[in-house]
This record gives C-alpha cells, sequence and structure tokens, in this order.
C-alpha cells in the first residue's frame, strides 16, 4: 500500500488506531491542544492497537513504551503519543512490537495495548498524532470522518513543499546526525536551568518523550520569556506540582543528558519528580486532587443519569403548557416510568459508585468498595428522608448492639458517609494485607475490613458526616435564601476561575450532596451558565479574527465549551486574551444573579453546556433567559474589543 502518489506531492497517511476523530485542539494537554510540538489531529481509540500509518522507519521508541516516532520515505516525521501522561504507568499495560531504526508499512502493527488500564490509570487514552516537522508540508488536510479504522482509513493529507525543500531538510538531517551527540545541547541546557531558577531551584528533573519535567522549589522565580525564547524550546507550562518545558521529541534526551553533564543536575525518575511535585503541594490542592481522582472516573454515569432524568423532566412536567406530555398523550406514561427508573439508578445507588472510586483511589480493592456502597443503600435501611420523620413519630427502627441503640438509617444519595468509609475500609485492607499471609488473604482480609468498617459506618462515620453534611447544605441553602442576587453573582463570576485551580471538582461533592439532601441544586445551573458564556467569548473572537489558525482553534474550542468542555476554549484562547475571559465571568456573574433570584433548580447533573436545560427541575423559562444572558454578553463585549485588537 503506498503512501505517496506517483508523480506528485502528496502523502497519504494512514489512520494509525481504530476509534473516533477529534481535533487536536480538544486534546487536554496544552503541549498538543496548543501544537507546541506540531500540528495533526487526534483519536480516541476503541482497541489496543497501533499500527504504522505511513511506509517508512521507526525512528524513536521509548522505554514506557508509551510513544513512537516515524519517517516517512519522503521525509514526513510522525509522532504516536498513547493516551496522556501515560509516561507515568513506566510501561504497564504495553508491548512495543519495533525496534528503532526497523523498517515499516503501513499497517505493520508498532504497539499494542491494555486500553482499560490506560483508561484507569492515566489523565486519558486520547492519542494525538503529530507531525512534528510541518515546515516541509506545504498544506494539511484532516479527514472529515467522524471514526476511522487502523491501517484503512485516510487520517491526514499532507502537500509536501518543493522538492529541493524536502531534500535540504534531510540534508540538515543528516548534518545534525554526524555532529558528537554527547555535548550537542549543553549550552541550551545551561540557559533552561538558569531560566527555571538555577540548580538550587530544582528539586527533581526528568524527561518524556516531548518534554522535560521539573519539580521546583519555587515556580514564580522561572523567567519563562527567556525559556520560550530559546529555539529549542516550543513551550512551557506547570501542571500537577510540575513545571514542563517541551523540546520535542529525539531532541529532549539529549538535552537532559547535556543538563546531567554540564549542570551536575542528578537524574530522577518519573517517581521522584512527582513525589517532589507533589510535596508542593498544600493540604487543600491534595485534597481537592483527591476528590477529583475519585469523582472524574464517575462522572459519565453521573451526566448520564442526569440527561435521562431531563428527559423524564421533559415528559412529566408541564414546561410551556399547562399540561404535561404523559397528561396530553397518557400512553407516554409508561415510557417515562421506565426512562425514570433506568436514570435513577446511578443516584439511588450513588454510594456504590462513589465507594468503588475512592476505595481504589485509596489503594485498597474497588470491588469492595462497591459492597461498602450498597451496604449504606441496603433495601432493609430506611433512606434518611424518611428516618426522620418516623424518628418524629417516634418509630424509627433501630440496631441493639448491647443497650447501644444504632440507627437503621440508609445513605441514599450521600456523599461524605462513603467517603470517610471507603477511607477506612481502604487502610483497614491495606494493614491486613501487610500482616496475613497469602494462603489466608482471601479468608480474613476482606471479611474483616468489611465487617469492621460496616459497623464503624453505621455506628460513627455514617451519623457524624451525615450530620456534617446537612450543615453543608443547610449553610448553602441559608446563604442563598438570605441574599440571592449577591450568592448568584458571586458563584457565577468565580467558577471559572475555580476550574483554573482544579477547586471546581470540590463543587461536584456539594452538589450531588444538595441532590442527596434536598432532591435538587442551585449550583449547577449556573456552572452551565459559565459553560455557555466562554463558549459564546470564543465564538466572538472566531468571527473577529483573521488568522486561519485562530479562527480554528476558536470554531472548535467554542463547540466544546457548548458541550460542556471549557478547557481548550478557557485556556486556548480566552485566557491568552485575557478579555474574552473577562467578557465571560460579567455574563455569567449578571445571569448566575438572575436564576437564583428566579430560583431555577436542577434535579441532577448533565451537560453543562447547550443542553443542560434538560436537567433543570423548575424554572425552565428563567433558566432559558439566563442562556440568552451567557450567550449575548460575553459574546458583545468580546467582539467589541477583538474588532479593535485582532488585526
Amino acid at each position: 500500500m503506498a503512501n505517496q502518489d506517483a508523480g506528485t506531492n502528496e502523502v497519504l497517511l494512514y489512520a494509525p488506531l481504530t476509534g473516533k476523530v477529534t481535533p487536536l485542539e480538544n486534546v487536554p494537554d496544552p503541549t498538543f491542544s496548543g501544537k507546541m510540538m506540531g500540528d495533526g489531529i487526534a483519536i480516541e481509540p476503541t482497541d489496543g492497537e497501533v499500527v504504522s500509518p505511513i511506509d517508512g522507519e521507526v525512528t524513536l521508541t521509548f522505554p514506557t513504551k508509551h510513544a513512537v516516532g516515524l519517517k516517512s520515505e519522503n521525509g514526513v516525521e510522525v509522532l504516536i503519543h498513547i493516551g496522556l501522561e501515560t509516561v507515568n504507568m513506566e510501561g504497564e499495560g504495553f508491548e512495543l512490537h519495533v525496534k528503532q531504526g526497523e523498517r515499516v508499512k503501513v499497517g505493520d502493527r508498532l504497539v499494542t495495548f491494555d486500553l482499560q488500564l490506560i483508561k484507569e490509570k492515566a489523565a486519558s487514552h486520547i492519542t494525538p498524532v503529530i507531525l512534528t516537522n510541518g515546515d516541509v508540508l506545504s498544506s494539511i488536510e484532516k479527514t472529515s470522518d467522524d471514526t476511522v479504522i487502523a491501517g484503512e482509513s485516510n487520517l491526514l493529507r499532507l502537500a509536501l513543499k518543493e522538492e529541493e525543500t524536502a531534500e535540504n531538510q534531510t540534508t540538515q538531517d543528516k548534518g545534525n546526525k554526524e555532529k558528537p551527540q554527547g555535548m550537542e545541547y549543553s549550552e541550551e541546557a545551561e540557559q533552561i536551568v538558569a531560566a527555571v531558577g538555577g540548580l538550587e531551584n530544582i528539586d527533581a528533573a526528568t524527561h518524556c518523550v516531548t518534554r522535560l519535567r521539573f519539580a521546583l522549589v519555587d515556580e514564580d522565580i522561572v523567567d519563562k520569556d527567556a525559556l520560550e525564547n530559546l529555539k529549542v524550546v516550543k513551550g512551557t507550562f506547570s501542571a500537577n506540582g510540575q513545571y514542563q518545558v517541551v523540546i520535542g521529541q529525539g531532541t529532549v534526551d539529549k538535552v537532559y543528558k547535556a543538563m546531567v553533564h554540564e549542570t551536575g543536575i542528578e537524574e530522577a525518575s518519573k517517581d521522584d519528580v512527582k513525589a517532589a511535585g507533589g510535596k508542593k503541594q498544600n493540604a487543600l490542592q491534595r485534597a481537592i486532587k483527591t476528590l477529583a481522582d475519585i469523582f472524574i472516573p464517575i462522572l459519565p454515569a453521573i451526566v448520564t443519569a442526569g440527561l435521562l432524568l431531563g428527559l423524564n423532566n421533559i415528559l412529566v412536567n408541564p414546561i410551556f403548557t399547562d399540561e404535561s406530555i404523559i397528561e396530553m398523550y397518557p400512553s407516554w406514561a409508561g415510557v417515562a416510568d421506565m426512562i425514570n427508573v433506568i436514570a435513577n439508578t446511578a443516584f439511588t445507588f450513588l454510594p456504590a459508585l462513589i465507594g468503588w472510586s475512592a476505595v481504589k483511589r485509596f489503594g485498597g480493592n474497588p470491588l469492595l468498595g462497591i459492597v461498602l456502597g450498597l451496604i449504606l443503600v441496603h433495601p432493609s435501611l430506611m433512606p434518611a428522608s424518611e428516618f426522620a420523620l418516623a424518628a418524629v413519630e417516634g418509630n424509627a427502627p433501630t440496631w441493639n448492639l448491647f443497650g447501644l441503640e444504632v440507627n437503621m438509617m440508609g445513605y441514599q444519595g450521600q456523599v461524605l458517609p462513603v467517603l470517610v468509609a471507603a477511607w477506612v475500609l481502604a487502610k483497614i485492607e491495606i494493614w491486613l494485607k501487610k500482616r496475613v499471609i497469602d494462603s489466608l488473604q482471601l479468608l480474613v482480609v476482606a471479611p474483616i475490613a468489611l465487617l469492621v468498617t460496616g459497623f464503624l459506618a453505621f455506628i460513627l462515620i455514617g451519623p457524624v458526616t451525615f450530620t456534617i453534611g446537612n450543615w453543608i447544605t443547610d449553610g448553602l441553602v441559608s446563604i442563598f435564601q438570605a441574599a440571592p442576587i449577591i450568592g448568584g453573582l458571586i458563584y457565577g463570576s468565580l467558577y471559572a476561575p475555580l476550574v483554573i485551580t482544579g477547586m471546581h471538582h470540590t463543587f461536584l461533592a456539594v452538589d450531588l450532596q444538595l441532590i442527596g439532601s434536598t432532591g435538587t441544586t442551585f449550583l449547577w445551573p449556573i456552572v452551565a451558565l459559565s459553560n455557555i458564556a466562554q463558549g459564546s467569548a470564543v465564538f466572538a473572537i472566531f468571527l473577529a479574527a483573521k488568522d486561519e489558525k485562530l479562527k480554528g482553534l476558536a470554531g472548535t474550542s467554542g463547540i466544546s465549551a457548548w458541550l460542556g468542555v471549557t478547557e481548550p476554549a478557557m485556556f486556548g484562547v480566552n485566557l491568552q486574551y485575557r478579555y474574552p475571559f473577562f467578557a465571560a465571568l460579567i455574563g455569567t456573574a449578571i445571569a448566575g444573579a438572575f436564576i437564583t433570584v428566579a430560583n431555577v433548580q436542577a434535579s441532577s447533573i448533565g451537560v453543562g453546556g447547550i443542553p443542560a436545560f434538560l436537567s433543570i427541575d423548575s424554572g425552565m423559562v428563567s433558566f432559558f433567559l439566563g442562556m440568552l444572558i451567557v450567550i449575548a454578553v460575553p459574546f458583545i463585549i468580546t467582539f467589541i474589543i477583538a474588532k479593535r485588537k485582532i488585526k
């Protein structure tokens, strides 16, 4: 199978994986979404096989096997980076089938990997396919297909520049290879170390296939301008306690070796840097990251349930008329009831979902976490909402444990009880595994861990955390009831900055706690409006911009924001120009105040964008007016300023 048309300068790059195609701008990593390494496209794989997209040579493999570099017969260089932050997996779940320098054809197997393991352990399974020497290309045409098949579907159609340009590039590459490899980048390495604050500011340093990774004492003293002015540096950013300097495949390891040799810095592993970076985070940052690690894996189930509940809301609640759909068309009642059962399952058994994710995060057996969550919502237990009424009437069910009265109360929809109980379960399990011989672990560890945690959950953990959860709920409700306009204004203006810090994950737990305690949440509708506002601002940039690259980035990230994912819009465009970001804050603050005064409530958490109206339980018309505000206000403000500033 040829990948260059005879007699032309056109190159076909086939899909290296089977899966869903997504724009590079939507990749949640600034190295790739910002195209620091080069242009390209991304694939969300549906299986675990990577094949060669071109005829050529394997130019780069990595010990962690998570990436492979190729060079076509006509000089096009391609990097396939399997997943995001997969370097931290240290090769677990990956198998490499080629060697550096080996010749390959389109469709030849390069790497196989455990897709499910990547989904569990890495930041994302989305796989960027990058053209790292775009200077040899005159144009890149990307596929319009939504899905592709490895080795068969055309992914990119590339047009090479004039032949002598490619030949010059090849000659230059050969010349570079002839240079002594040892200290090739010694000067650049010293400049990088100086720019990040010197040796005394570096706790640990390592590298992956594309970038240098530093754990720094103080990131505030980094001279970012000096770094990005270096020809070898393609971009910088900070994430998860690490300061990352993007260099590029093939070059980054040479720079790192020169840095170790010339500056005397000690080589460190990925875990060393990760641990050093984690030490820099304060207790609040670590707590927020822990909550994010727990709730992000279960978010798809919660959002799906929210969308289905929204569909049920449309069927059973009168929205635009005095009668609901099932009142006008009774034959739809069974459909609505079935949808309600399917949708409510995730919220009814929410402690089981949280238990699975939390125990896994704390280092225990996630299956025991599921059992723990189901214990807390067992049908024999009276739901908390009914238990309060039964207690007033004096007939609440209890256990008598040697004279101690323990409430037989379930924790459906509650967050804090299962979170704390999951931590206790994981710690007990880990403690027992260290002390029980292997042959007895199956008989001893799980039964004792569940039994002890179960008793503690009903006797101590549940009642205490349930009370704390009610305090949180009552406090928030009181604030928003006392001054709804101020509460909506403040939360609307602060949510997007919370996304930048990562603290927004904390409020997912708060939303779920509100839904579990009161049946609805007044916070999540503001979140949905914030996402729409960021999209509206970036759409204004799309219309005002003349640069095609900026227009493309703004257009795709705007659609993404309106569908609930704001990071590409915020980090790729709005924060870069600043005024679109602040225009979005203004629009969200106004709309947040308006819908809070109008008492707009959501019965569930859904897609935080245009489809959000499906999750609104009351105040639908007011929510639509709020949507109109966040569409119009950020767009108008941004467009007026952009017409003057963007040339």
